[in-house]
């Protein structure tokens, strides 16, 4: 008879519901609910640190990514997790890859909101620009003043699939200054033609690494969309070395896709 299986239930998640938690020992919640001043919300905050972080004087790259309740835990996933934590446990054995990651819970009916910093007249949307300032003036200080990190731009990513990816590409655009790599997985560049503008806009002198990931099975006007930006991006100036662009045959737009893309990206923006 194995006893391999360990049950962990922790007190703050899956708000109250007591549930089989898959998270890693090294995942805690570092904000039950975090004040967004700019948008006058509060959210959910997780961090991943590496296992030896407590052991060790190291300093870490930090990657803000979209979804927190998806990354890390079956438990508080919609459908499924990204195991960001065992994927980076292994790379810190593997390859001497060590990442702090900051999970930032969606805003459930406020996600499509916060997620573009444009209108979409069927679905909303628009606040994505308040969202990304959260990131970029209140939350990135306070991780940058409670974790040892390594602040600058070169070892700063954000990162988020669907509308995550929308608004991880929008910030690392925009705020140059802040984050110097994106992870954009099939992201939703179909919810509003003014990215196509805001991509020639920024896209001249960007030096920030951009690495894009889609499946072949999901919607053409999904895949069509993040062609037709990864065009302006080079017809504007993005330099070719900077821009990965993954398309996965049979990948279908869901956490599996992003699950098994997280590796190759990740080592691809740090290496």
């Amino acid at each position: 008879m194995s006893h391999d299986t360990v049950h962990i239930s922790i007190d703050n998640w899956s708000q109250g519901k007591v549930a089989n938690s898959t998270a890693s020992p090294n995942v805690k919640l570092f904000y039950k609910a975090l004040h967004i001043p700019q948008l006058k919300r509060k959210r959910r905050i997780w961090v991943y640190l590496p296992s030896d972080y407590n052991s060790s004087k190291e300093k870490y790259p930090v990657v803000y990514m979209q979804d927190g309740q998806n990354l890390f835990d079956a438990a508080t996933s919609f459908s499924g997790e990204w195991a960001v934590d065992e994927t980076l446990n292994k790379l810190a054995r593997e390859k001497k890859l060590k990442i702090i990651v900051v999970g930032i819970d969606n805003g459930s009916k406020h996600r499509i909101d916060e997620y573009s910093p444009w209108k979409n007249n069927s679905y909303g949307g628009g606040k994505g620009e308040g969202y990304v300032q959260f990131i970029v003036e209140t939350l990135k200080p306070k991780i940058d003043s409670a974790f040892r990190t390594k602040p600058q731009r070169r070892n700063t990513a954000i990162m988020g699939s669907s509308m995550g990816g929308l608004i991880s590409y929008y910030a690392a655009l925009k705020y140059p200054k802040v984050f110097g790599k994106v992870g954009v997985f099939s992201p939703s560049f179909w919810f509003s033609d003014k990215v196509i503008d805001f991509t020639k806009e920024h896209s001249k002198k960007s030096t920030v690494k951009a690495y894009f990931l889609m499946g072949n099975k999901e919607d053409n006007s999904s895949i069509e969309a993040m062609d037709n930006v990864i065009e302006a991006m080079k017809k504007s100036g993005f330099k070719h070395k900077n821009l990965a662009k993954k398309i996965v045959i049979g990948g279908k737009h869901n956490e599996v896709l992003w699950r098994n893309g997280f590796e190759e990206a990740i080592l691809w923006l740090f290496k």
